[in-house]
């Protein structure tokens, strides 16, 4: 079984039909996720600010032709939210909207906590109301645990915390979703209530498509295009890299899961690579620049103008390899390759975006079928 036809058979043919409300679906995570999600036949209904970078992702890959709704707003109103939530009626919600960036949110710490931790509120009063949906997975990011920079990974039940408000606003996101589940969602008690609630956290997530500033594989690309040295503030950080489709494949595995067994499900789960990558931006740097063929870096931290940025941090999978059974299927040389292969295509200024972003996402689904991987069986 090949195409499309084989991939509407995967996550256990969940989406097929169903309507799924994506916030923050202009975004990078949110353009793939969407696509995707209309590829595996459910009708796809996304809100958000408009594009949120130049050049985007949603507007070159024309991810609104994939869509059922687009509609334009922020889920810092509460109204709207409600209102276009009502209007949908979706069976599952993904919330995705949110302020990415850890040094915009020292620019914009107001902005930061109003977006992540309000709009979080909005989005799950909002669900709260609107009796369609069964399934909401809230996406909130590694950088929500309280980092000590030591050497274990972070589990699920670790204490929340965040040093810089982006940090910090995903912690306080964190604590929102438990109250509601606590309150509102308590999975004892779905019989009542009839929803599902999670929280998802990934590691450094790249990919094509990703033009967001200070994030060094976007900066990577611009320089490498300008034919500039490679600019890295922390050469030695580690992070948990992981292609964009890695996580998403878990968040699309879980909500199938609780979709099929609300109660069991609804709780926290960490999604990142495996151990080797777990690796150094300079490392990462290094090769992106063997993929794309050229180009020099130079490691220059200015003091003056750095803010404070984590060094060490490791996500521990384990819960979802063995309750979910998921697991990565790239190393973190094929998720650079396949990074850079998406930026290649796009500098060539000839190539459909749409078809390519479609090829990778079922480069990435026939893969993960030939590892055995749980949710790609058909």
């Amino acid at each position: 079984m090949e195409g499309l036809a084989y991939m509407k058979q995967t996550f256990s043919k969940t989406y097929q039909g169903l309507r799924v409300l994506v916030t923050g679906h202009t975004g990078f995570k949110g353009s793939w996720l969407s696509l995707w999600l209309s590829e595996l036949g459910a009708e796809v209904y996304g809100y958000a600010l408009e594009a949120p970078t130049t050049p985007s992702l949603f507007e070159d890959a024309k991810i609104q032709s994939a869509l059922k709704g687009h509609e334009i707003g922020d889920v810092r109103d509460q109204e709207h939210v409600l209102a276009y939530m009502m209007q949908v009626q979706p069976h599952v919600v993904f919330h995705l909207a949110a302020q990415p960036l850890v040094r915009l949110s020292y620019r914009e710490p107001v902005e930061t906590y109003a977006t992540n931790v309000m709009g979080t509120v909005h989005v799950l009063d909002a669900v709260r109301q609107v009796s369609s949906v069964r399934v909401c997975q809230v996406v909130t990011s590694d950088k929500c645990y309280e980092n000590a920079e030591w050497e274990y990974a972070y589990r699920e039940n670790d204490a929340m915390g965040g040093y810089d408000p982006y940090s910090n606003s995903k912690g306080c996101s964190e604590l929102v979703v438990s109250s509601y589940q606590q309150s509102f969602f308590h999975p004892d008690r779905f019989s009542e209530h009839g929803v599902s609630l999670s929280s998802v956290r990934a590691g450094n997530v790249i990919g094509g498509g990703d033009w967001a500033e200070d994030r060094i594989i976007p900066d990577s690309i611009r320089a490498l295009m300008r034919y500039e040295p490679i600019e890295i503030r922390n050469p030695d950080a580690i992070r948990p890299w992981q292609h964009v489709l890695e996580p998403l494949s878990g968040y699309l595995w879980l909500a199938a899961m609780q979709y099929r067994e609300p109660a069991r499900y609804a709780t926290a789960w960490n999604f990142g690579p495996g151990y080797a990558g777990n690796i150094s931006v300079l490392s990462i740097v290094k090769q992106v620049i063997q993929c794309w063929g050229s180009g020099t870096y130079l490691c220059e931290q200015k003091q003056h103008q750095c803010v404070h940025e984590a060094k060490f941090l490791k996500l521990d999978i384990a819960k979802a390899m063995g309750a979910l059974n998921w697991q990565p299927v790239n190393t973190v040389q094929e998720t650079i390759a396949m990074t850079v292969a998406w930026y290649v295509e796009q500098a060539k200024g000839d190539v459909c975006l749409h078809d390519w972003t479609k090829k990778q996402i079922q480069y990435y689904m026939m893969h993960a079928r030939q590892k055995h991987v749980l949710w790609a069986k058909s």
